[in-house]
């Protein structure tokens, strides 16, 4: 069943027509007290971004915890309120990745339009079926920070066997710059 972010358009309805608030994305991550961490060192042969158009596309990012693979299986070793923490952390670490790249392109995080999909993979058990929910602790924080007519997205969650590192949770995202 579909999870609804809060303050997302109704799919299949006319929307109002409205107007995107003034807003400082570096101030709103002050209020929030988060830090963007720098880009991650890519751990195999791939790089962390790619630009194309007005598209970024992120590599997936794994969960982690005090610097280390965040470990875990949802449904045996740990359960969606802690995947939620890990999926945030993981959103946290992809907003470092899109600064990186908008600052490549000479912008930065304000130069935003969308964030447009959000891909995670949750290693979970085969009876665990709350990957919808551990995948919200990105996706509301995506919201937080943008505003939802920025950073409410599309948005796929899958429950899988395993995650590189045997990390809890993997999200990529892709964004709309310009």
């Amino acid at each position: 069943p579909a999870d609804p972010l809060p303050g997302a358009p109704t799919p299949g309805l006319p929307q109002p027509f409205t107007h995107r608030l003034v807003m400082n994305v570096y101030d709103t991550l002050s209020q929030l007290q988060i830090t963007l961490p720098p880009v991650a060192v890519p751990a195999a042969s791939y790089v962390p971004f790619v630009q194309t158009g007005n598209l970024v596309f992120l590599s997936g990012h794994i969960a982690k915890k005090d610097g280390k693979a965040w470990v875990g299986q949802l449904g045996k070793t740990m359960g969606t309120d802690e995947g939620k923490l890990a999926a945030r952390a993981i959103a946290v670490d992809l907003m470092g990745t899109l600064h990186a790249a908008c600052v490549a392109a000479g912008g930065d995080l304000n130069q935003v339009k969308r964030i447009v999909k959000v891909m995670s993979l949750v290693n979970s058990t085969a009876t665990f079926t709350e990957q919808h929910l551990v995948t919200n602790g990105c996706s509301q924080l995506m919201v937080d920070v943008f505003g939802a007519e920025v950073g409410a997205h599309a948005r796929s969650a899958f429950g899988v066997a395993q995650v590189p590192m045997g990390a809890c949770v993997e999200i990529e995202l892709i964004a709309e710059v310009g």
